[in-house]
């Protein structure tokens, strides 16, 4: 079946789709299914609870030279001892079993979707709502990929997005590639971004159980998903080696996912196209979307971050809106926050640039 056609099938099945437009006045319309609200503005909040994820722009940094860099010797060896074990990993790739090269693969992906589908759309923006079911399934790919709890993953989102590009983000893209990439991870935090992000309010996932389950039981669970089990399955299940199955489905595994998500801070902020808002630094990189899984159409989640999307071509190099939507047609997603063509046209007018679709 052609994609086309697949993707108006699993379409006509969605619950309730909310779409954000840009009528000559806003109000909720048809029973409250629809909610309709002019956008003038980024800074314009479509919602209540979306307030902590729109972007600031009063906001301005301090005059005056940054604080001095404080090295967290900790993370810096444990950073540069699992790098180089996955450059060790990399050596035995070739002589892997095909199953485990399956493993690493299917294990990637759902941790990736851990990350995409959970932590950042669902509870770092809340651009669509999940049953239970999704929701332990997301929880437990997030605790897999071994990024932080999701609270602490959202709250750092949150700032990132209400104060992008300023001291109070915690991987600011002014202090340079490296920095955003991966050295925010191996310094101690600007002051004013614990200053900043005490201020959030975090109330809706203090309320959620499942996240402060994850939050407190969060270093064993880890241990556990994103290091034990990968590495025992294929020792016992299909005889592979030990070695190749610590340094292939774990160091290297994890290491390759953990650069991935750190592109969408560093590539996607630095490099590409800015057809929505030329004023902000985060791009349109379609390499950092395929290997993503749809998180590197940068410029667009930046300028509607409350869309479930994060792009304006649902599916186009996509896999996290084609999982959300797979969700949908099966009752397990619902609510999903998407902005009109009408918005995004007004926003590619104002930002004076043309759109492009991406393959």
């Amino acid at each position: 079946m052609p994609v086309h056609l697949l993707q108006e099938k699993i379409s006509s099945s969605y619950t309730t789709t909310t779409s954000t437009t840009a009528p000559p006045s806003g109000g909720l319309q048809n029973g409250g299914e629809k909610l309709e609200k002019t956008i003038d503005d980024l800074g314009e909040d479509i919602r209540p609870e979306m307030k902590e994820d729109i972007h600031d722009p009063s906001y301005q940094d301090e005059e005056g030279p940054p604080p001095k860099l404080e090295y967290v010797w900790r993370n810096i060896i444990l950073m540069g001892l699992l790098h180089v074990g996955a450059l060790y990993g990399l050596t035995l790739v070739p002589t892997c079993k095909f199953y485990t090269w399956l493993w690493v693969y299917l294990y990637s992906i759902l941790s990736g979707l851990g990350i995409t589908a959970g932590a950042h759309r669902l509870w770092s923006h809340r651009t669509y709502k999940a049953r239970l079911p999704l929701r332990v399934f997301l929880i437990i790919a997030d605790t897999m990929a071994l990024q932080n709890d999701v609270y602490e993953w959202a709250r750092d989102h949150r700032a990132h997005h209400k104060f992008s590009e300023t001291h109070a983000d915690p991987h600011n893209s002014r202090r340079g590639f490296f920095f955003s990439h991966m050295g925010w991870l191996l310094v101690r935090k600007h002051p004013a971004v614990k200053e900043k992000g005490c201020l959030l309010d975090m109330s809706d996932l203090k309320a959620e159980k499942l996240v402060m389950f994850q939050r407190r039981y969060y270093k064993p669970a880890v241990l556990l998903m994103c290091f034990i089990l990968p590495t025992l399955v294929p020792w016992y299940c299909w005889g592979e080696t030990f070695l190749h199955s610590l340094y292939v489905a774990t160091f290297l595994r994890y290491t390759v996912m953990l650069n991935v998500t750190w592109l969408v801070n560093s590539a996607a902020h630095l490099y590409g196209y800015r057809p929505y808002d030329k004023n902000i630094s985060p791009r349109e990189n379609i390499m950092v979307s395929i290997v993503s899984l749809g998180e590197g159409f940068h410029n667009y989640h930046h300028s509607f971050p409350y869309d479930y999307s994060a792009s304006e071509y649902r599916w186009s190099l996509n896999v996290t809106t084609f999982f959300i939507d797979c969700m949908a047609a099966i009752g397990l997603a619902y609510d999903r926050k998407k902005v009109s063509k009408a918005a995004v046209l007004a926003r590619i007018k104002k930002a004076g640039g043309g759109s492009y679709k991406s393959g």
